[in-house]
C-alpha cells in the first residue's frame, strides 16, 4: 500500500501555528462517492467521479493516506450498521480496513467513533430531526451538523461534498477535545459522546 502514496499527489493546509501548539487531528468520514477529511480549520471531500472497483479503491486510499501523514491522531467515523444491507456494504467496508491497517502499520493512533457519536458531538442528540417527518430526518439532520461544522468550528463546507466535509470536521474536533486542545467549550451534553467513542490504548505524545 506504500506505493499509493506515489501515485496520488494531493496538497491539503497544514496547521499555521500561532499561539499554543497544537496536535495535527484528522477527522475521516470515510466513504466510496465522498469521503471527507477535515483538520482543525479545513475540511475536503474526494470524490472519485466514475472510477470504480480496485480503481477507485486504489485513488481513495491514495489521497487518504497522503491526508494522514504526520498525524498525531485520526478519528474514523465506523459503521453505520443499520445500512450494512445496502448496496457496496462489502466494499466500502474495505475500504475501512485497507485505511485503518494503514495507520496501523504506520503506527498513528486512531479512534474509531459512530455516526451517533458524532451527531451527539455536534448537536447533543443522536436523532436531532426526530420531529421532523421520517422522509426528511437524514437530509436535516447532515444539515444541522453543517450548520455546526461551520458557525461553531469556522470549517467551510461547501459543493457536493460538503455534508462529509462537515462530518469529518465534527470527528477532528472530537479528537482535539480528546486529546485536551478543544477548538471550542461544547456543553457536557455534546461531551458524553466522548464517553462511547473507542480510543486508541497507545496515547499519542501530544497528549503527554
Amino acid at each position: 500500500m506504500t506505493a499509493l502514496l506515489q501515485s496520488a499527489p494531493v496538497t491539503l493546509p497544514t496547521v499555521q501555528g500561532q499561539g499554543e501548539w497544537q496536535p495535527r487531528v484528522i477527522g475521516l468520514d470515510i466513504s466510496l462517492t465522498s469521503t471527507g477529511i477535515a483538520g482543525t480549520d479545513w475540511a475536503r471531500a474526494f470524490r472519485p467521479g466514475r472510477r470504480r472497483s480496485h480503481e477507485r479503491m486504489h485513488w481513495l486510499c491514495g489521497r487518504i493516506q497522503v491526508g494522514v501523514q504526520d498525524a498525531d491522531l485520526v478519528v474514523v467515523e465506523g459503521a453505520a450498521y443499520a445500512q450494512g444491507a445496502q448496496a457496496g456494504h462489502h466494499e466500502l467496508a474495505g475500504l475501512w480496513w485497507l485505511v485503518t491497517q494503514y495507520l496501523w502499520r504506520h503506527r498513528i493512533p486512531y479512534a474509531v467513533a459512530n455516526p451517533h457519536h458524532r451527531t451527539i458531538y455536534a448537536t447533543g442528540r443522536a436523532n436531532p430531526a426526530q420531529d421532523h417527518p421520517r422522509a426528511q430526518r437524514a437530509r436535516v439532520a447532515k444539515g444541522l451538523v453543517r450548520s455546526v461544522a461551520v458557525e461553531r468550528y469556522g470549517v467551510e463546507c461547501e459543493g457536493p461534498g460538503r455534508y462529509d466535509q462537515a462530518d469529518a470536521a465534527i470527528l477532528a474536533a472530537m479528537g482535539l477535545d480528546w486529546l485536551g486542545y478543544p477548538t471550542v467549550k461544547v456543553p457536557d451534553t455534546h461531551r458524553r459522546a466522548l464517553e462511547a467513542v473507542r480510543w486508541p490504548d497507545l496515547i499519542p505524545a501530544a497528549a503527554n
